[in-house]
């Protein structure tokens, strides 16, 4: 099952259910992984909807996708998530562009690899912003890259829980 969290006009966000799974009773406790997608690099963060908080976990740094998924399924098995968030790119406007393509098949396989529900969460931005907060941190070149990926994944995690209001299936 795919939950989409599409950006309204207003810049508010609303979670769409996709499949027939329905997430009506909200774990008072649930922990989810998020990932922040690329070709190369994949940003992974952990939270827990007790607390709200989402941290940086490790980034996955891949182009094998065999590899890839035997990373992500050890992440699995480790932390035993209820549900995982998948940032989906998009243009500065909302419209798609190929990694918008690339990043919702991942999202679609790590579902049926995994048979958990996954949460598609607009990701307009985060990576500039993981970019600006290393940097005021003093984190930056090289070492900064696969952090930063990291830290785009827990901004993505992050705003999920923030908005517990859209965690709820639509009707």
């Amino acid at each position: 099952m795919i939950l989409s969290r599409k950006g309204r006009p207003d810049g508010d966000h609303l979670d769409t259910v996709h499949g027939a799974l329905s997430l009506a009773v909200e774990s008072a406790d649930a922990t989810l992984l998020a990932f922040d997608f690329g070709l190369r690099r994949i940003g992974v963060a952990i939270g827990t909807t007790r607390l709200g908080t989402a941290r940086p976990l490790t980034t996955i740094d891949a182009e094998a996708t065999s590899r890839r998924f035997a990373a992500i399924g050890a992440l699995i098995d480790e932390w035993q998530p209820d549900r995982l968030v998948v940032g989906i790119p998009l243009h500065a406007d909302g419209t798609p562009h190929e990694l918008t393509v690339r990043a919702r098949r991942f999202a679609r396989q790590l579902a049926g690899r995994h048979g958990l529900p996954v949460i598609e969460v607009d990701e307009r931005y985060t990576t500039e912003i993981a970019r600006s907060a290393l940097r005021e941190a003093g984190h930056g070149g090289r070492s900064e890259r696969a952090l930063r990926d990291a830290v785009a994944a827990q901004i993505i995690l992050q705003a999920y829980l923030d908005r517990p209001d859209d965690r709820a299936p639509a009707a």
